[in-house]
């Protein structure tokens, strides 16, 4: 295997991991980014703290309006699971990065404008990866 084949790979592992590690954290609460008492097992909503509070710029309204509904939870945690599932798995690793490209690309927009960049952060360097792993998937 060439090294270019090693580092898509890795890539692609690691990048599948933030996914199934958010889902992971919000179903069971892991105390990460959600806290026990506030698990999707538990009752909590996995997209009313970000949403209700996190969110900022010209489309705040918009993204408070999706806070807390159950349809936006579950749309949000299986996007989760089957980006992070793809990617890991390397089966329709196309689907996955198209459907992580659209999820990063919504959590962008309702973080408008980036705090550390006028324009750059991380959303729009991982749909950069997503987009590098879409192209190069062989399967």
């Amino acid at each position: 295997m060439s090294k270019q084949k090693i580092v898509l790979a890795t890539l692609r592992i690691v990048m599948g991991f933030i996914f199934l590690w958010a889902f992971l954290d919000k179903v069971f609460g892991l105390g990460f980014t959600t806290s026990p008492g506030k698990a999707w097992i538990k009752g909590g909503s996995p997209t009313s703290g970000f949403l209700s509070s996190a969110v900022k710029g010209p489309f705040v309204d918009f993204f408070h309006s999706l806070a807390g509904v159950a349809a936006v939870d579950w749309v949000f945690m299986a996007g989760l699971l089957f980006v992070g599932l793809t990617l890991i798995f390397n089966k329709f690793v196309k689907w996955g990065a198209v459907a992580g490209i659209l999820m990063l690309l919504f959590m962008y927009l309702a973080l408008l404008w980036p705090a550390n960049n006028p324009i750059i952060d991380e959303h729009i360097v991982y749909i950069l990866v997503l987009a590098l792993l879409f192209l190069k998937n062989e399967s």
